[in-house]
């Protein structure tokens, strides 16, 4: 399956003219922020080889997060950060974050493709599971969200570089479940997440305070 622009074309019909795909990246994380982003991609500046972008190598996300940025009529990125998905729970976050993307998008769409979620905007909207698979725009957002939340997670991996963040991206790999089992967790680690609250309370790092976007202040 490689996303299209049929749901684009689909609004359009219906009359709206700034159509905005919407996803998010690292939900699945222990450690940092869920980072969204909006995308209103331009019709008359096709870019190649969108796709979602799980299926995509990290140089072909960086060339398309390029390209988006270049290309793109309107782009923005939120975030979510690891305090408010504890308050909050991972999906009320992830809400939060796209919210805050699509706030943040200039101009403002008219009309949203959401990757499996609706959000409370006061904006026409469409949830598409696995859209990010279907939608060239969802597609869009989804490689810049991925790309955004990564490049975070080598500047925290520079802070913190006995976790591994660079490699693991924050996942609860093997590799990250050893560093938290002989280091214990930071305070930017998602304590409302059994492998972190097993893991026991920060110890012996200063809490960093963070951006929205999840970097250090």
């Amino acid at each position: 399956m490689r996303p299209d622009s049929s749901f684009e074309k689909r609004a359009f019909r219906l009359g709206f003219r700034l159509v905005a795909g919407v996803d998010e990246a690292g939900r699945g994380c222990l450690f940092g922020p869920v980072v969204a982003a909006a995308v209103i991609l331009d019709p008359s500046r096709p870019i190649r080889g969108l796709q979602d972008s799980k299926q995509l190598s990290p140089g072909e996300r960086e060339k398309l997060a390029a390209a988006i940025r270049l290309k793109a009529l309107g782009w923005a990125v939120g975030a979510a950060d690891a305090a408010e998905i504890d308050r909050w729970n991972i999906y009320q976050a992830s809400r939060m974050a796209m919210v805050r993307a699509v706030a943040a998008l200039l101009p403002q769409p008219d009309f949203l493709l959401i990757d499996a979620m609706r959000l409370d905007l006061p904006i026409p909207q469409e949830s598409i599971i696995k859209g990010d698979a279907r939608s060239r725009s969802i597609a869009a957002a989804s490689i810049l969200a991925k790309t955004h939340r990564d490049a975070g997670m080598a500047v925290w991996d520079e802070i913190y570089p006995q976790y591994g963040f660079r490699q693991h991206k924050g996942y609860g790999t093997p590799a990250h479940l050893r560093a938290l089992a002989a280091y214990g967790p930071t305070s930017l680690h998602r304590f409302s997440y059994a492998p972190v609250r097993q893991a026991g309370i920060p110890g012996g790092h200063s809490p960093v305070q963070t951006s929205l976007f999840g970097d250090p202040a």
